[in-house]
């Protein structure tokens, strides 16, 4: 068996990343160094992290706010880790984040009420309640009546694309409207509403952004939930926000429809969106693999899966906690340990079969991609994702044949402190 690496328990500081310390911020500063995990060049993970994965090493590593973590990176382990909701457990792991990262500013009780609703919060037997009622609103039958209004809001946003005329930025004009416009109809927010929550949820997600300013964004996020709730308790519409009401008020309580409410207001949006923005330039880049797309629309599913393997937008996910001793390939890990897992790495991972998994291949078979997660976590929105990725990358590459970057693309235009790695901007020509 290999030797754990020394570690301080969860509720310690670990040597040289104390609250304080340069580059992983205290109470009032954001990080500032670029945790390894998240260390990308433009579509490709930290070589860091394939030396890890052809080791067979699982390091302890720094993650933000003082915290640091086992980090696997081999798929096999992915899974067996995402896998193993009893073992490793969403509900301890978030505690513990939340309570590095708001510096003592919150109360249990407000912790609390943030976590109510929170499916990345919450293991089962609590989870499964939540996910029940929801998951007969994104299965693939139900986002398949869907497919007409999703076609009808892309060819509206690519009109729009071309009315900005070339040079206008791909993000603003496209990728990031097309799915908040989906996802308020979903929802029942007002469109009207998406440059505030489009904002504030991006902002949230940014580890550079100082803890109290996330704090507070927070608190307005849940508050501006909350008044939606409360309109859909007052009069429930036949949106999700609506069926949840009618079909399940006498069971979930105020807060809990609060967050369940954010949750899928941020992750719908942000999540495809920076799919389609980092997307579509990794297309631009391959110019083979789009002309095929262009060509043949029976590529479109397996297109996707292949650019959701290559390019695996969410670092990784909630980090874990493990609520037992156990090990992972030999390395011992003890109970209250933190457990990362770094699913660009394992997407990566040549293990799988997948030949030459650095190259983006539209044709090869990416089935079993940790993209969307694994196990009882694995993303809800899946299948609406799909749908509106399945719909939007051919019909972009269609109207706009010769699509290139409008000049070179900066490191800067990479979201790379992000929890989703995406792209702030990307203007383009044709």
């Amino acid at each position: 068996m290999t030797d754990a690496p020394a570690r301080p328990g969860p509720q310690d500081t670990a040597p040289g990343y104390e609250d304080t310390a340069p580059g992983y911020g205290g109470a009032t500063t954001g990080v500032t160094t670029l945790p390894l995990h998240m260390r990308r060049d433009r579509f490709t993970p930290t070589s860091d992290l394939a030396a890890f994965r052809e080791s067979g090493e699982i390091p302890v590593v720094p993650m933000a706010f003082g915290t640091e973590a086992y980090l696997v990176t081999r798929h096999e382990d992915v899974r067996t880790v995402l896998g193993d909701a009893a073992t490793f457990s969403n509900a301890e792991g978030v505690a513990l984040q939340q309570k590095r990262a708001d510096q003592a500013e919150l109360s249990d009780a407000e912790r609390e009420r943030n976590r109510a609703g929170q499916l990345l919060a919450q293991d089962p037997p609590d989870h499964t309640r939540l996910r029940r009622m929801l998951t007969r609103e994104f299965t693939q039958r139900r986002m398949s009546r869907l497919q007409p209004r999703i076609v009808e809001i892309v060819e509206d946003h690519l009109d729009g694309l071309e009315r900005a005329g070339r040079g206008a930025d791909l993000v603003q004009e496209f990728a990031l409207p097309v799915p908040s416009l989906v996802i308020c109809e979903l929802l029942g927010v007002p469109y009207a509403d998406r440059a505030e929550f489009q904002a504030r949820s991006s902002r949230m997600l940014d580890l550079q952004i100082p803890p109290r300013e996330r704090i507070a964004l927070n608190r307005e996020s849940r508050a501006y939930m909350s008044r939606l709730v409360e309109g859909a308790e007052a009069d429930p519409g036949d949106d999700i926000l609506g069926m949840l009401v009618r079909e399940h008020g006498d069971e979930l309580s105020h807060d809990e429809l609060t967050g369940i409410a954010g949750l899928l207001l941020i992750a719908g949006h942000e999540t495809t969106s920076n799919m389609l923005s980092l997307g579509a330039l990794a297309l631009m880049e391959n110019p083979e693999q789009a002309d095929a797309l262009r060509a043949d629309p029976e590529l479109a599913r397996p297109a996707v899966e292949e650019l959701l393997r290559f390019l695996t937008i969410v670092h990784t996910g909630v980090v874990r906690v493990a609520t037992v001793d156990t090990e992972i390939r030999g390395t011992p890990i003890p109970a209250g340990s933190p457990v990362a897992c770094s699913l660009p790495a394992a997407d990566r991972d040549p293990r799988t079969g997948t030949e030459d998994p650095e190259r983006l291949d539209l044709h090869r078979n990416a089935a079993g991609h940790v993209a969307f997660g694994h196990g009882v976590h694995h993303c809800l929105g899946a299948p609406l994702a799909r749908m509106e990725l399945t719909t939007a990358f051919p019909a972009l590459l269609r109207r706009f044949p010769g699509l290139a970057p409008a000049g070179d693309v900066p490191p800067s235009a990479f979201r790379a402190f992000h929890f989703v790695y995406g792209m702030h901007s990307l203007p383009v020509t044709w």
